[in-house]
């Protein structure tokens, strides 16, 4: 009888699967705040900016927890949860300050973003199937970023609508994975 090889990243994944549960109450919390932040109006910039910090601090932590399914490069995932463990509090102390830099932020995160995106779909187009897709794309977001930028109540408009689908696809993502791990928890030696 030969010796079995295990896979690393498989006995990771059976360690995680134990704990299907955490990842399952992380993602319906996500599917909250996203429902939550999309349901609110601009008049409320101060639970704005209150969602904001807990959401930071939330994945501050998340950071923390995934440190187990990492090999290296934890330094990294270390300094990141940090630093939204400190945007988070800095957040919770002052509210309407972080809704009014993050929503210019966002602006002009899209306005470079889609620059970037014009620039190596040209420059990559030999190797990337749908670059006109991702030209497209560019262009895009380069024009939210302008129109966000222009007027800071579209910015702050787009902020809302940017943190609560963001918080939306983190949420259904977190609780497709939680049903894959209870998956490999009940049948650990499934092949996929």
């Amino acid at each position: 009888m030969g010796t079995v090889m295990s896979d690393p990243s498989a006995d990771v994944e059976h360690r995680l699967a134990k704990l299907w549960w955490l990842v399952l109450l992380a993602g319906i919390a996500w599917v909250v705040i996203g429902f939550v932040v999309l349901a609110l109006n601009l008049t409320a910039v101060a639970t704005i900016g209150y969602i904001v910090g807990f959401v930071l601090i939330a994945a501050g932590l998340n950071e923390f927890i995934a440190l187990g399914d990492v090999e290296s490069w934890k330094w990294l995932r270390i300094g990141f949860g940090v630093l939204c463990i400190i945007a988070g509090i800095l957040a919770l102390t002052q509210p309407f300050q972080t809704f009014g830099y993050l929503a210019l932020l966002i602006g002009w995160y899209l306005l470079f973003k889609g620059a970037l995106s014009i620039i190596f779909s040209i420059v990559e187009r030999d190797e990337i199937a749908l670059w006109g897709l991702m030209l497209a794309a560019g262009i895009f977001e380069m024009a939210i970023g302008v129109w966000a930028i222009g007027y800071p109540f579209r910015s702050a408009w787009l902020l809302l609508i940017w943190v609560g689908i963001g918080a939306l696809l983190r949420g259904i993502t977190e609780i497709v994975a939680a049903f894959k791990l209870r998956g490999v928890k009940k049948h650990p030696y499934a092949v996929a």
